[in-house]
């Protein structure tokens, strides 16, 4: 007896609870419930339902009510009542207008169910009560007509009434469905996928107008496989609502292929970025400039974390959190790590002032203030610089791209010059064909300039007659330079000692004169002029 009277309970309550929900178009949030309310399955009252609909009335009402309905159940979009405002003059601030409506400035007493999803569909006020827009319900049809395919109302009329049978929610016909729709992926899958990458590869040698390598074959086949299952997925996403689930089904469903769609997107800009890493990389190979070789890592994790980062951001907007909150974060958050991280954005900014002005290349000879040694590497906080006792340098690129760099690796020549000391007693004879003969010597190397070099005599010196020797070697590495120096000075002494000229040294001589049986100590110079001439002569044959 107690069973019985608790049962009439709960049906008179659940029946008077039905019955206390009235038709409210007070506020957006009371007009949508009241569109929502009377369209599910223990209170539906199309009649009720159609009151939100403003401009119509009857049948052709309660149709737009219901096809409403329809279209974002399809959609698996589900109102959350706890953020639809209450507020009867409630004004739209965000921005988003419709695709065909420009409004005026001013307020827009308005309220857009899914901005980013569905714009097209909204509750605006009219007079004292909210309704759905005029051009919601102009288009009601156009959207059912792009959310459910031409054939979802003939299916519907030829399944029989055991497919109707539920399973958790799901209804036998639907469960046949969805296998049918996975069988068809999988056929496609293999199609698209040969497809893809053959128009992948025909863009990209359109592009490039280069035999692409092994490498680039690799990362395109790669990029080839979340393309495929994107285009799969915007096909279930086009056939799904067709099979005309539940709302939470659907709901659940889009929202599991859309962090797919998202994860896929990801991944096919990353490869996105190995197959412009791949490329670049082809092209500074190519090239004399090792800066750029240096340059494809520092981009290729530059452009991974951008586009993690935004990955990342677009997922939170699929659990529910706004695109303006999450940019604002965002914004918020960056501006905070970069006051907590100056020196890292500094020298960030370092290594683009450093590779955009490129003041050395990989390998080149420096001087940056006490540090003096070859280029080696260029990362993306400091450069390594290797000293000539092979010791390292590490030098933060923001102190390095304000140093007063000496880039000796960007030389045509490397120059030389020294001053050749001879003894103050030689003869104007012989520093002359000592000059003359030098001259000739750096004309007949292989390694100097012969339109640009100097050889004088500049002066008189504390001990010695000076002669000035400045000279342009063509080859800039530091070895052959040594090498150069070598051979030239060897001819010097060469000629020196074929010419008897002697190179002068700090001394001091003292004169004595009339001391009895001492012969004078100058040096006896031999200027015969035919021996001279024959030994500039001879140089030409050396």
């Amino acid at each position: 007896m107690k069973k019985i009277l608790l049962f009439f309970i709960l049906i008179s309550s659940s029946i008077f609870a039905q019955n206390n929900v009235k038709v409210d178009l007070s506020n957006p949030n009371s007009t949508i419930y009241t569109h929502l309310y009377f369209l599910q399955p223990e209170s539906y009252d199309p009649a009720k339902a159609a009151k939100t609909i403003y401009g119509y009335s009857g049948k052709e009402a309660e149709e737009i009510a219901i096809k409403l309905k329809k279209i974002l159940d399809g959609k698996g979009l589900k109102v959350d009542f706890t953020k639809v405002p209450s507020d009867a003059m409630y004004a739209d601030s965000t921005g988003i207008t419709s695709y065909t409506e420009t409004y005026s400035l001013g307020k827009k007493y308005r309220y857009v169910l899914f901005p980013y999803r569905m714009p097209e569909i909204y509750v605006e006020r009219v007079g004292n009560n909210w309704y759905y827009s005029s051009e919601t319900t102009s288009k009601v049809n156009d959207l059912y007509k792009k959310v459910f395919p031409w054939y979802t109302e003939k299916l519907q009329q030829i399944i029989p009434e055991l497919g109707h049978k539920k399973v958790f929610k799901i209804e036998l016909w639907q469960f046949i469905g969805i296998l049918i729709i996975i069988v068809i992926c999988i056929g496609l899958f293999y199609i698209l996928k040969k497809g893809v990458f053959y128009i992948l590869r025909k863009t990209l040698n359109s592009i490039t107008h280069n035999k692409l390598n092994k490498a680039i074959d690799i990362s395109l086949k790669k990029l080839t496989r979340p393309i495929v299952l994107l285009l799969l997925i915007w096909f279930v996403k086009t056939v799904l609502p067709s099979l005309m689930l539940d709302l939470n089904v659907n709901s659940l469903l889009f929202l599991g292929l859309n962090i797919m769609v998202t994860v896929f997107w990801i991944y096919v800009f990353l490869k996105l970025v190995n197959v412009g890493m791949d490329i670049y990389t082809q092209f500074a190979e190519s090239t004399h400039n090792k800066l750029d070789d240096q340059l494809a890592p520092i981009l290729n994790n530059f452009f991974k974390g951008v586009v993690v980062f935004l990955g990342i951001l677009k997922l939170l907007t699929l659990f529910g959190v706004e695109p303006v909150t999450v940019f604002a974060g965002a914004s918020i958050g960056g501006i905070a790590i970069a006051l907590a991280s100056q020196d890292t954005v500094k020298n960030f900014i370092g290594t683009v002032m450093i590779f955009v002005d490129k003041p050395f290349h990989i390998g080149d000879w420096i001087e940056a203030g006490e540090v003096v040694g070859t280029v080696e590497t260029v990362g993306f906080r400091s450069t390594t610089v290797r000293a000539a006792d092979t010791s390292v340098y590490q030098i933060p690129n923001s102190a390095l791209s304000e140093m007063v760099v000496n880039n000796k690796g960007l030389r045509a020549y490397r120059r030389y010059s020294t001053n050749l000391g001879v003894r103050y007693d030689t003869p104007p004879e012989l520093i002359d064909a000592f000059v003359k003969g030098i001259r000739k010597i750096i004309e007949l190397h292989p390694e100097t300039r012969k339109d640009a070099y100097n050889v004088e005599f500049i002066g008189f010196g504390d001990s010695a007659l000076l002669i000035m020797l400045n000279v342009y070697f063509t080859q800039l590495d530091w070895n052959i330079e040594q090498a150069s120096k070598h051979s030239l000075h060897m001819a010097v002494l060469q000629l020196a000692a074929d010419l008897g000229v002697e190179f002068a040294f700090p001394s001091t001589t003292v004169m004595i004169e009339q001391f009895p049986d001492k012969k004078s100590l100058a040096t006896v110079y031999d200027i015969d002029d035919k021996r001279i001439q024959q030994i500039i002569d001879n140089i030409n044959k050396k």
